[in-house]
């Protein structure tokens, strides 16, 4: 706050003398012509405007105001402003050289043609934080994960698993920490800053891992020596010793190959993360595995 209201001040300060010092320049020593006093009229317009705009942007993003406002409500109303602000500034300058807005866009239609064209990337990324602001897909702090073009799987390609149902989502995961005019900057899972074009953004599909629990499935392959009713019913015990899960646990086979069974854990787990509930699963899964074998050796022999 105090860092804010010394911006402004300093600020105010600077325009009032800066405007002091041209108008005594111009109108009482007529050193500078009016044209000149104009065009530096315009600059301190600008100047003050984009100054201003990015005090108030910052303002409104502090840590005080995101915590009453919220995160995402504190970056759409500072993305708002500098829109609005950076309008306001423009329109101003034109006006301090009596150009009205209807002149400009009957006038400007060839330019504004080429511009657009030229800048078509650009405006498409600006246009895209607007509507991510409006529409609120998602918001600063949520866990995403993105992918696009357009919403494809990757099937899987090792040929042990040829024929079963797992599927990969091709995307990026990670915390949203802000949304801007042009881009959407998350933390990844692996820790490394992205940077995403607002226009890449919203026409992604994009999966909000805000729930308290998530599916869960782990794949296991048995060998054929156990039984697997008998390790069905022991994986059953043991899991339900782990207070990881809401629920009971599904067990069941789902292939089979000449030597082994695959069985399948799915389960509703506690968390946004799969690979610690995961981790869990095997590790039981692979001791229940390992002491089954020891006793069907024993009794073999």
């Amino acid at each position: 706050m105090r860092r804010w209201t010394a911006g402004l001040l300093t600020l105010f300060i600077i325009l009032v003398i800066a405007i002091s010092v041209v108008f005594v320049l111009s109108n009482i020593l007529h050193l500078i012509t009016l044209s000149i006093s104009l065009i530096i009229y315009a600059i301190l317009i600008l100047t003050t405007g984009i100054v201003l705009t990015s005090l108030i942007s910052d303002f409104i993003k502090s840590q005080k105001l995101s915590r009453l406002l919220g995160a995402t409500v504190s970056e759409g109303l500072s993305l708002m402003i500098r829109v609005i602000g950076y309008t306001i500034s423009i329109i101003a300058v034109l006006s301090l050289f009596k150009i009205g807005i209807t002149s400009i866009l009957f006038g400007s239609t060839a330019i504004g043609l080429i511009l657009g064209l030229a800048s078509q990337d650009v405006l498409s990324n600006i246009f895209g934080g607007i509507v991510l602001f409006i529409s609120k897909p998602f918001g600063v702090g949520d866990r995403i994960t993105f992918t696009t073009w357009q919403y494809g799987l990757i099937a899987p390609t090792f040929p042990p698993k040829y024929f079963n149902n797992d599927f990969l989502i091709p995307g990026y995961t990670g915390v949203v920490k802000d949304i801007s005019l042009m881009w959407t900057t998350i933390l990844t899972d692996d820790n490394i800053i992205m940077k995403i074009p607002n226009s890449i953004m919203i026409q992604a599909a994009v999966l909000v891992h805000d729930e308290d629990y998530r599916r869960v499935r782990t794949r296991f392959e048995v060998s054929k020596d156990i039984d697997p009713d008998l390790f069905i019913t022991k994986v059953k015990s043991e899991l339900s010793e782990l207070d990881i899960f809401v629920g009971e646990p599904v067990v069941r086979v789902i292939e089979t190959t000449l030597s082994t069974y695959v069985i399948v854990v799915d389960a509703l787990a506690k968390g946004q993360y799969e690979e610690p509930i995961r981790d869990q699963v095997l590790r039981k899964l692979i001791n229940i595995q390992k002491q089954l074998l020891e006793k069907t050796k024993a009794v073999n022999t």
